[in-house]
């Protein structure tokens, strides 16, 4: 009996594998899956710039990152003593202006490294509801919790942003012809705006980046929001707000992408990283314990074969981390009580 509709794949012309370099930029799912090539030791970078929902503010960091902008303490406010930007995330906020800007412009700057020499860039679509403030029109990526009232809305057709993602593609394709894109949309529904209007902002997404696929041969849609909504379709696989994705479902929507995205060889490689991962984070009952040096041993051996077998890989921090809990628990061990 089958529980779940198939779904199918467009597989990539190309392959990702360890020599190339990815940048992530979009919504929380961009996050997720961000974390997990993370922990995978891909060469990546996501949301450099924090959390992005509409067209309009994603290409508004693209063109950030392209020129590598630098921010100052002008482009900031102040709302109930805290410095924010309209065009970044709150976790940029600070009650130090200065902190904000430095923050801000860090990442900017890794994020224009990285692109120059990339391969894949992925590009999530939230919604396609974007705000302006009313007072000057000004764009708002992040609203900072500020009075609805200081902001207007409105729902950018997906002619428009057809022409926004056409515009940052040619320009990146300019900076660096070597890169592929993967465009895909949120599963995460924003209930707030109406289960109505959330299915059309969708919908204006999903049609604006098929036009797109047909017009550029290098870009890819995966469909993740088809697949938590046509093929999980259970609200076992939502978070107890029944809007986001759990940890089981982010996992299956992974395991589709890796299946589709990555070759049979990378895949066993990131399948072997992950176990090493876990097993560096491992935090045991009894550290000073003869089973968990002999663990630890084991760990700081594996990762030594890693690094042979894939020497462009940084491990420099957890083997530092593992000879740290050796070294630790060994004088652990030797106190007298």
């Amino acid at each position: 009996m089958k529980l779940q509709l198939d779904i199918n794949i467009e597989k990539p012309k190309a392959t990702i594998n360890y020599d190339d370099g990815l940048l992530l930029i979009g919504s929380c799912f961009t996050a997720n899956i961000g974390k997990m090539l993370s922990e995978r030791k891909f060469n990546c970078l996501h949301n450099p710039t924090g959390i992005l929902f509409d067209p309009h503010s994603i290409a508004k960091h693209v063109h950030d990152i392209v020129y590598n902008k630098q921010y100052t303490v002008d482009d900031l406010f102040v709302l109930n003593g805290i410095y924010n930007s309209w065009n970044h995330h709150s976790e940029f906020s600070d009650v130090d202006a200065e902190k904000v800007v430095a923050k801000i412009n860090g990442r900017i700057n890794a994020a224009h490294n990285l692109l120059l020499k990339c391969k894949w860039m992925v590009i999530t679509l939230g919604s396609a509801y974007h705000y302006t403030l009313v007072d000057n029109n000004i764009a708002v990526a992040n609203c900072h919790r500020a009075p609805s009232q200081w902001f207007h809305k409105k729902m950018i057709p997906s002619s428009e942003i057809q022409t926004m993602l056409s515009n940052i593609i040619n320009l990146l394709q300019r900076i660096n012809p070597q890169l592929n894109f993967v465009f895909t949309v949120s599963p995460v529904r924003h209930i707030r705006d109406g289960v109505v209007e959330n299915n059309f902002s969708k919908a204006q997404l999903i049609d604006a980046v098929h036009q797109l696929k047909a017009k550029y041969n290098t870009v890819n849609y995966f469909p993740a929001y088809e697949i938590v909504i046509d093929v999980l379709r259970d609200y076992r696989f939502y978070d107890i707000d029944l809007v986001h994705p759990n940890y089981l479902a982010t996992e299956i929507i992974f395991e589709y992408f890796e299946k589709n995205y990555l070759d049979e060889a990378t895949r066993k490689i990131a399948d072997d990283i992950l176990a090493l991962t876990k097993a560096i984070n491992h935090r045991p009952l009894h550290a000073s314990s003869p089973t968990h040096q002999a663990f630890l041993k084991q760990t700081l051996e594996k990762i030594k074969q890693m690094q042979q077998l894939m020497p462009g890989l940084n491990w420099q921090n957890d083997l530092e981390q593992i000879e740290a809990q050796i070294k630790n628990n060994n004088l652990d061990s030797n106190v007298k009580l």
